[in-house]
């Protein structure tokens, strides 16, 4: 399901709610909560974010301090290698 997708089922059970105050008051409790968990995940990046290490990692490779996963190497591997 895209992202346009999953706002127009959203709003429309929104919609559904909209005459009941007590629910939307729960419901915006909720989203409060749900925003509140994405701010203090240290492993979320925002757009910019993203793209900033991705470019980052494309100069790092440039100045072939890339490192790459061999063939038939696991991640287990990979990882205590590099590490």
């Amino acid at each position: 399901m895209t992202a346009i997708q999953l706002n127009a089922e959203i709003l429309r059970n929104l919609g559904t709610l909209a005459e009941d105050e007590n629910m939307l008051k729960r419901v915006a409790k909720y989203l409060r909560k749900l925003i509140a968990e994405k701010e203090a995940d240290p492993t979320f990046l925002n757009k910019e974010e993203f793209f900033a290490r991705v470019d980052e990692a494309r100069e790092q490779i440039k100045r072939g301090e890339g490192v790459e996963m061999l063939p038939d190497e696991s991640l287990d591997e990979f990882l205590q290698r590099v590490g």
